[in-house]
């Protein structure tokens, strides 16, 4: 291990939820970027029309990836499809219909399995894989798990608790077989978290393994394993999702079980309960049906039958339940989302991505890095959950969240509406304003976008808010770079080949037309030269730009609640 680690030396120093090592992004937004294929199997391309992108879709980048740091871009594969995607702390995992394996990101684990410790900043295929035919991969703070078609199960990066499986704490730079798994076992689903890994059966059996300092695999008083063990409650498991220091289930009738680090409510259990953390305890807020669950830094976010619930930690907007709601360890539903049809939920440490059955995407939480996917000069947190605008193009199938990154699979939109409606929806997606629902979306009006322009062009004046401001994780032992953090990796969810277009055989060309990136930003400007005259003759209205609010704290949910006022004018000096 580098660093000199040994069994039985100190443990890591534990990062603390909410802290990034990413440094602050930078905003030279208006780049100009290659758009020439960087390997034969992918095209790269950055900033290019809609129009580019080919029917069979593309991944779209956001955030510091690596690939494309702090800036949106996009690649495709040539006669291949993307079918699952994972996110780690700065690494990135896609999984294609032809059964191989793209790794790209931070590496300083050889959590990549590609042989060297070297960063990559593009796609690179694992051909030690290739025979194996791989059929989906997981993602944990520095270590990837993977699952080939055969059903044997792989693992490479760090592995100081025995997070890798393999009956050691040594680290890998490329893949290794668990050899506890065989065919037998039909595993269905991975997760990994930090330093913590799971696997779930078709059957319903959850195998866990590696670090338990506060019970984060559920296996009580054990401290870390280092092979794969089986947690059992007497029921079947049917979704399972690793975070940070804490885990979840859902089992196949629908009850949600929490265990793990206690703090910040992100078991979702009243005070009572958190005494026995450390095995699985059934969340009871929660009456409807579990369907899935994902676990965050600090927060978890669940989807049932009927709506989604957040709870946790939310003092970056990852819980969509609005502005200055910093705890609470009660479910609640996001209203904002609550009309929505929602299909899929992946958090990442303190940020969160949905995708509806409409094919749209939201997003909230911490914005850095651009990796919520707003807009180039989107940079700010979002406490209510925000459609990307730049998907309603598109059909959003994939989504996965890591800790400085977003990455989504779409598909170009058919029979799209009309370029004009197009404008008026980007200016519905303004920070921490309630969103309307889809079937609204297209009815903006001009008042909507003067104070989407004026309230974009205070928020870029006004000066950093403190709650952004963050401290910087500690290194990892033997981590030559910059220290980093964990951004909980979730089970991709998966798209069937039976759903997807035929495989299209596009063949990009360069860019004929401005970056459309650079082009909504300079609309964007436009928009905000509009003169007074323009507001002024929208009649009798509230004068929102020059109100204030009042805070009152709830106690219940540790919140600040703000109440709208008009502000007092100063009075005119006397001559």
């Amino acid at each position: 291990m580098p660093g000199g680690w040994q069994r039985g030396s100190p443990k890591l120093p534990r990062p603390r939820v909410g802290l990034r090592s990413c440094p602050k992004p930078h905003r030279a937004a208006l780049a100009v970027f290659p758009a020439q294929a960087h390997s034969p199997c992918i095209t790269r391309g950055m900033g290019e029309p809609e129009a580019l992108v080919p029917d069979s879709g593309a991944v779209f980048t956001f955030g510091k990836t690596k690939f494309a740091e702090n800036m949106p871009s996009k690649f495709w594969f040539k006669n291949d499809i993307p079918m699952y995607l994972s996110c780690g702390d700065e690494h990135s995992a896609v999984v294609t219909g032809n059964n191989k394996l793209y790794m790209f990101g931070s590496n300083n684990w050889g959590q990549l399995g590609l042989g060297s410790k070297s960063t990559v900043n593009k796609p690179t295929c694992v051909k030690a894989l290739k025979p194996e035919k791989v059929q989906l991969a997981a993602c944990g703070r520095n270590h990837t798990l993977v699952l080939t078609v055969e059903g044997s199960v792989y693992a490479a990066g760090g592995n100081n608790e025995g997070q890798l499986g393999l009956g050691d704490t040594e680290e890998r730079n490329t893949f290794h077989r668990i050899s506890f798994f065989t065919s037998q076992h039909n595993i269905k689903q991975l997760s990994a978290g930090s330093n913590t890994s799971a696997a779930l059966s078709e059957d319903g059996r959850l195998f866990v393994w590696g670090d338990n300092s506060e019970g984060q695999i559920g296996l009580n008083n054990i401290i870390n394993v280092c092979v794969p063990h089986q947690v059992n409650i007497g029921k079947p498991i049917s979704w399972v999702a690793c975070g940070y220091y804490h885990s979840a289930f859902v089992t196949m009738d629908g009850e949600l079980y929490t265990f793990g680090e206690s703090e910040s409510g992100k078991l979702g259990l009243p005070k009572e309960l958190l005494i026995n953390h450390r095995t699985p305890q059934l969340v009871a807020g929660i009456p409807e049906k579990v369907i899935q669950v994902a676990c965050g830094g600090g927060h978890t976010v669940v989807l049932t039958e009927k709506a989604v619930y957040a709870f946790g930690l939310g003092q970056f907007g990852q819980l969509g339940l609005g502005t200055f709601l910093f705890e609470t360890s009660e479910p609640k539903v996001i209203e904002q989302i609550k009309d929505q049809k929602i299909t899929y939920i992946s958090c990442g440490e303190n940020h969160t991505a949905l995708i509806t059955d409409k094919g749209l995407v939201y997003t909230f939480g911490d914005g850095r890095h651009g990796k919520l996917g707003l807009g180039v000069e989107n940079f700010t947190n979002q406490f209510f959950p925000i459609v990307c605008s730049e998907f309603l193009r598109f059909t959003v199938q994939l989504v996965a969240c890591g800790g400085c990154q977003t990455l989504v699979f779409a598909s170009p939109r058919i029979n799209v509406v009309g370029e004009s409606n197009f404008n008026e929806i980007n200016d519905f997606c303004l920070p921490a304003v309630p969103l309307l629902p889809s079937d609204n979306l297209i009815s903006g009006n001009v008042l909507h976008r003067t104070l989407a322009a004026r309230l974009r062009r205070r928020e870029r004046e006004r000066s950093p808010d403190p709650i952004q401001m963050m401290r910087t994780l500690p290194p990892l032992e033997g981590t030559a770079t910059a220290p980093a953090s964990f951004a909980p990796a979730l089970v991709p969810f998966s798209l069937s080949v039976s759903n997807l277009s035929e495989k299209n055989t596009f063949d990009p060309m360069e860019p004929l037309e401005p970056d459309i990136f650079q082009d909504k930003l300079t609309k964007d400007r436009e928009t905000e030269n509009i003169s007074s005259a323009d507001s002024e003759s929208l009649g009798e209205t509230t004068d929102v730009l020059n109100m204030t609010h009042m805070m009152s704290l709830n106690s219940n949910d540790k919140s600040l609640q703000f109440s709208p006022i008009q502000k007092q004018k100063v009075p005119e000096p006397l001559s």
